[in-house]
């Protein structure tokens, strides 16, 4: 044991080393180095969790997994966490946990209604279509791009069931509207907080409100594991059955490598089985295997010390950039924060205003012909979306806004990659941009 400690003390000696020739040779040269909008931060300590899972050849979810689950659900303040292997996976085990027959008379069946926008990303869409249940699209507000609560009793019908919408890059929907909506129509709610992991209304995290909520790691999102994302809820019946459809289906829970952990494995009688089947190869729920591996939770562990450091980058990244564009308010609309809300920004979004004298297109060529890179709102209005083009749905008062910024919106980065010299080469771009213009 002695000596294989020493060889892996070696080993991440090595790799600190490693870590440091590549970073020596990172430098920023403006007009030549991109800017990208989102990227991977990490340092030695991601490099060594993860060969040390690697060494450790615990492939499947295990120690690193169970602490990483800790550790988010502590922050969060939320009871349960699940991790699974991609944000996407998430919003599919959230969404069908509400079908689960466990859920008896509250259950979701084909044909319910889903309280949803149309501005945003598909996979918040996907899973009420693939669960064979109907997507009714509220419109979406300007200034904080979320669904316009104001709206959502006039979309209700005896059929609605739920509601399942993103807090959009990083601001938070208007909790409290929703929330007493939720209630006084006995919906579900679930949070896709996908991009808004820290942002914070009223003193607590979005993520913490709906029944359920959902995360991502994917690199552009606050903490990454390459691919991987996580389910959250409070409830234990929840977990019970979102762990079911993360792992296969199966009726059992013991965790991978253990057994016989509910004392009972080939002494039960279920359903049809022959009595005494083996409980680890009973099935209660149409599954899928969802589940992260041990070194992207390896790396999940390290990422989630740097969380805080990394949420307040992306603030102060987001309070330059809405300094240097609110000098060209003729131009531009610019996003406005949920009140008594304080988000963790996912990006910077800017409107191009209907009467400036250019368009979308002509800025968002112009900075990325200055390598600095640019993103539409996701889907922009994802009925115009060839995927969506015969799904059954309905719009009740029409999605004006949502077309708006379809045709206007831009975000670009403010991840904590973006460095004081990339802030001011944007400025700089910018003010060239404006003077095109006759500004400055």
């Amino acid at each position: 044991m002695k000596k294989e400690n020493k060889i892996r003390k070696e080993i991440f000696s090595r790799i600190k080393e490693l870590y440091s020739l590549r970073k020596s040779g990172e430098l920023f040269a403006p007009g030549k180095t991109p800017v990208p909008y989102a990227g991977r931060v990490y340092d030695e300590k991601e490099l060594i969790k993860l060969s040390g899972a690697s060494l450790d050849f615990w492939l499947t979810c295990g120690s690193y997994a169970r602490e990483f689950e800790e550790k988010l659900a502590d922050f969060l303040k939320v009871k349960y966490c699940l991790l699974t292997n991609s944000g996407s996976s998430a919003n599919l085990l959230a969404l069908s946990a509400l079908t689960s027959p466990l859920l008896k008379m509250r259950k979701l069946s084909p044909g319910d209604e889903v309280i949803t926008t149309a501005c945003g990303f598909p996979t918040t869409l996907n899973p009420i279509l693939q669960n064979n249940l109907v997507p009714v699209f509220v419109d979406v507000e300007l200034e904080s791009y979320n669904i316009a609560a104001e709206k959502i009793e006039r979309a209700l019908s005896k059929k609605t069931r739920a509601i399942f919408t993103a807090h959009t890059l990083g601001n938070p929907a208007d909790i409290d509207k929703i929330g007493k909506i939720v209630k006084k129509h006995d919906l579900w709610w679930i949070e896709d907080n996908c991009d808004s992991l820290g942002t914070k209304y009223k003193g607590r995290h979005t993520g913490s409100f709906g029944d359920i909520s959902t995360c991502s790691f994917y690199p552009p999102h606050h903490i990454t594991t390459g691919e991987g994302g996580a389910v959250l809820t409070s409830s234990l019946l929840l977990k019970k059955i979102i762990t079911s459809l993360r792992d296969w289906g199966r009726d059992c829970w013991c965790a991978p490598g253990e057994d016989n952990a509910c004392g009972k494995r080939f002494s039960q009688k279920i359903g049809d089985l022959p009595y005494g089947y083996d409980h680890k190869y009973v099935y209660s729920h149409i599954g899928y295997n969802f589940k992260i591996t041990e070194m992207q939770a390896a790396i999940g562990c390290a990422q989630m010390d740097k969380l805080a450091s990394f949420i307040r980058a992306r603030k102060k990244n987001f309070a330059f950039l809405h300094d240097v564009f609110k000098g060209y308010g003729d131009y531009f609309a610019l996003p406005l924060a949920q009140k008594d809300s304080d988000p963790s920004w996912f990006g910077f979004p800017v409107l191009v205003k209907e009467n400036a004298p250019f368009k979308r297109g002509d800025i968002v060529g112009y900075l990325e012909k200055h390598k600095i890179a640019t993103r539409m709102l996701f889907g922009g209005n994802l009925l115009k979306q060839p995927a969506y083009k015969n799904i059954k749905y309905r719009a009740p008062g029409g999605l004006k806004n949502t077309d708006l910024l379809m045709r206007n919106l831009f975000w670009i980065g403010v991840y904590p990659g973006i460095t004081g010299p990339m802030l001011d080469y944007i400025e700089n771009v910018l003010h060239g941009f404006g003077k095109l213009f006759g500004d400055r």
